[in-house]
């Protein structure tokens, strides 16, 4: 059945996109707009039953198309106004440890492994100028960093775009 694990619990990428048919991308556009939509609301957003579209959107996370439902909080309303955005040039043997100081330091909300001179990129929110010292600091016993402060967001975080539906497409 589409969207059905393999044997190695592992989703195709054939399962995966029949799974992206019309009313499942209908789905996904709801939840995008409210990811807090209750079933019976998205059902009858899309003209389906409760259970149908439980069933759907239970079918699209097995699949990984849905990765999860997140809360978008705005880090001054909690005390930490200044964001960066941190490259990283590890030294010699010292790859593993970035990674790992990134994912034991809280104010880092975001690691991507880079392609390029530098090997990370990272994104962390801190109260104060000297508190993002204090956070840089950890990072520089295992290599280099550049760091850029961020002083505005014309592009938030938002959605992937969806692709249009089977049916746009005849």
């Amino acid at each position: 059945m589409p969207g059905e694990s393999r044997s190695d619990g592992q989703v195709s990428s054939s399962d995966r996109n029949r799974l992206l048919d019309a009313v499942n991308l209908r789905l996904l556009s709801e939840l995008h707009g409210n990811p807090r939509l209750s079933m019976s609301e998205l059902a009858r957003r899309v003209g389906m039953s409760a259970p149908a579209v439980t069933d759907r959107v239970q079918r699209l996370e097995r699949a990984g198309v849905i990765a999860g439902f997140r809360m978008d909080v705005d880090p001054a309303a909690l005390g930490m106004p200044v964001t960066a955005v941190v490259r990283i040039r590890p030294g010699p043997g010292q790859l593993p440890k970035v990674a790992e100081a990134a994912r034991e330091t809280p104010q880092v909300v975001e690691c991507h492994r880079i392609t390029g001179e530098d090997c990370f990129f990272l994104k962390l929110h801190a109260p104060s100028i000297s508190q993002l010292e204090e956070v840089l600091d950890r990072f520089l016993l295992f290599g280099q960093t550049t760091t850029s402060i961020v002083v505005s967001t014309p592009v938030p975080t938002r959605p992937l775009p969806l692709p249009l539906s089977p049916e746009a497409n005849t």
